[in-house]
């Protein structure tokens, strides 16, 4: 079980920065709130080693009313935003704030993230469809065409392509490399783009799997 674990920010948006040369890079910044350790589980207790972080703060009328006893018992604020990693640390305690300099530049993190919600699509633009033939007088070029038989499936195989909602899918971008941590403004700059829109929430965490150098 590894002891480091990751934190919770909000992306807030897309930027440039240069090195020395004068060569941009672009970055998304990350805004990374102290977060603080809401509970240290253990398997005795809770069948799991891992570690509940929240971050911000909600009007108490916004949280349901066990989890605000339980909250107002242990004498800590309403998060806005409460996570589980699964981690083991050794010397953390229950109200102890982890900051971004757990972070630093050069290394390369995870971003996880809910990504854009794209709406009602079609085959097309949700699957990557090709379409069918664009001729005159045509209503079904867009169309996904046949998706069985009559008695020989008789039925609609699992997983095949149909219209539907697109976006709001659990994504993770990896091997991020950090560009900057900036303490004193709490922010996280890591090179590329990651999940989401601006203002959502996101988890960044140490790269599980570095890329292999040939």
């Amino acid at each position: 079980m590894i002891e480091r674990f990751g934190m919770i920010g909000k992306k807030v948006g897309m930027t440039r920065i240069y090195d020395d040369q004068g060569q941009a890079t672009a970055v998304t910044v990350i805004s990374a709130e102290p977060n603080t350790v809401y509970e240290v589980r253990t398997p005795e207790k809770s069948r799991v080693k891992a570690v509940v972080l929240g971050m911000g703060e909600r009007k108490a009328s916004r949280t349901n009313k066990p989890q605000r006893v339980a909250f107002e018992k242990a004498g800590r604020k309403n998060p806005l935003v409460l996570r589980q990693f699964r981690a083991a640390p050794s010397d953390l305690a229950v109200g102890a704030e982890v900051a971004v300099t757990r972070f630093k530049a050069g290394q390369l993190v995870d971003v996880l993230g809910l990504s854009k919600g794209k709406g009602f699509h079609g085959v097309m633009r949700k699957h990557n469809y090709a379409g069918q033939a664009d001729a005159h007088g045509s209503t079904t070029h867009r169309r996904n065409g046949a998706i069985g038989c009559r008695s020989t499936p008789g039925r609609v195989y699992k997983n095949a392509g149909m219209p539907g909602h697109l976006g709001l899918d659990n994504c993770t971008i990896q091997n991020l490399k950090v560009m900057q941590v900036r303490e004193n403004e709490k922010l996280i700059l890591v090179r590329g783009a990651i999940p989401g829109a601006n203002g959502s929430v996101v988890i960044v965490r140490d790269a599980i799997k570095e890329p292999v150098k040939a």
